[in-house]
């Protein structure tokens, strides 16, 4: 289980707590539990409802027995008990229904174990032992399991370049064409477009992170982020303009450490005075595509960004991608613009305005709504080659998860806008 920190933290978290609906099921536990070197006045009265009601206030138990007898909706009532179980809480559940559906639910929504009553004394003993067995088990297989994970940041060099669309594309093709768990984090808070360009409601995840920056973890990204295919989320926000955010970039940066133990690839669609801001954000970046015009603007902070990456960032990747490139109307032709930078263009992509309209009419990304055109062609071959990288690093590993519980299930179903009008 997932929950926002609590005073108290882990250094002083009990071993076990119970929440237990009636006197029988009780007397069975506490002589468990004393056996078992717990404190019996851990084992509480009172049932699902009284459990959420403790430890929102109290640090979890590292084990957790709750009693859903006087629940009407289990899977519901659970899904209000993880936020306030904090992560890492192993929880048993113990009911009178015997349905072999409820007790798979349970299970994928992250419960240990699911015990029916009336309790027996041995069935208790066991289910108790494997919850604390997973405390002693050693988790190597944390460091080696699941692919390297690689975070790309799309950046453009001057506003207008088309940052925002690369950004979209490129999460989108690792999600389908590759199929790899991908989030799309975009960082324009108040002006991003990264839930309009995949026509989605970006809600209020975001802000809520940055304002409560204690929230974040594992259950919070499930929740907060909108699902925009089976291998994609996205995480997103139109925030009001009338107040600024303030932040220390601390809410980012763990955003940005969630969503690497949750997804294979995260695309983060950074505006570039976020590097000025919060410089830490590139820390562990694997890949930043620089996106620019053929202009003389776009050619001078092409050079600014580029030496800011080597002196604070030398670990990572720069691509860097000329957009909308119109070669008879370029204000300054491609050699000169590679002499100015010192450096190649690596991609190319041609200006299609009839593709780019046709992607705003039917509220896909760039690269879903043309497929079949040179500009999509040429986006392919770059998350391709992106993609590489962490194919390569691990292909015959098992994809990152989060935990036990079913991220697809959990994550809510954002509601379609209605396609823009001709």
């Amino acid at each position: 289980m997932n929950a926002p920190w609590k005073t108290g933290g882990p250094g002083g978290r009990d071993q076990f707590a119970a929440f237990l609906c009636d006197e029988a099921s009780l007397d069975v536990l506490r002589p468990i539990a004393i056996e078992m070197g717990w404190q019996p006045e851990k084992c509480h009265k009172g049932g699902l409802r009284n459990a959420v009601q403790s430890l929102s206030i109290s640090a979890s138990p590292n084990i957790l027995l709750v009693d859903l007898s006087e629940s009407g909706d289990p899977l519901s009532d659970i899904n209000a008990l993880a936020e306030v179980c904090e992560p890492g809480t192993v929880v048993v559940a113990v009911g009178q229904v015997n349905d072999v559906r409820l007790y798979r639910d349970l299970i994928a929504s992250g419960i240990h174990d699911y015990l029916l009553k009336p309790l027996q004394s041995a069935a208790v003993r066991d289910a108790l032992a494997q919850a604390q067995s997973v405390f002693s088990t050693p988790r190597t297989h944390d460091v080696a399991a699941g692919k390297r994970h690689i975070s790309t940041a799309v950046i453009g060099t001057r506003g207008g370049v088309g940052a925002s669309t690369l950004a979209t594309s490129l999460a989108w093709l690792f999600s389908t064409d590759h199929k790899l768990p991908t989030a799309l984090l975009d960082l324009d808070i108040h002006f991003g477009t990264g839930a309009l360009c995949l026509d989605l409601e970006p809600g209020r995840g975001l802000t809520d992170a940055i304002e409560n920056p204690s929230r974040i973890d594992g259950l919070f990204i499930e929740r907060a982020m909108i699902r925009a295919n089976d291998n994609l989320a996205i995480l997103s926000a139109e925030a009001p303009i009338n107040a600024p955010l303030l932040t220390d970039g601390s809410a980012f940066v763990q955003l940005e450490e969630e969503l690497r133990a949750a997804f294979e690839m995260t695309v983060v669609d950074m505006p570039r005075n976020m590097l000025i801001n919060f410089p830490q954000l590139v820390a562990d970046l694997g890949v930043a595509v620089l996106v620019t015009e053929m202009t003389l603007a776009s050619a001078r902070d092409t050079i600014r960004l580029l030496s800011w990456f080597k002196a604070n960032a030398p670990q990572t990747r720069v691509i860097i991608v000329a957009n909308k490139v119109q070669t008879a109307m370029a204000e300054i032709s491609k050699a000169d613009f590679e002499a100015s930078i010192e450096t190649r263009i690596d991609v190319s992509i041609p200006y299609d305005l009839k593709a780019a309209s046709m992607a705003a009419k039917l509220g896909q990304t760039f690269a879903d709504a043309n497929r079949a055109t040179k500009a999509g062609a040429v986006l392919r071959d770059l998350a391709r080659d992106i993609a590489d990288i962490a194919e390569d690093d691990g292909a015959a590993a098992k994809p990152s998860l989060l935990g036990k519980f079913d991220l697809k299930a959990m994550m809510p179903k954002a509601k379609k806008k209605a396609p823009a009008s001709s």
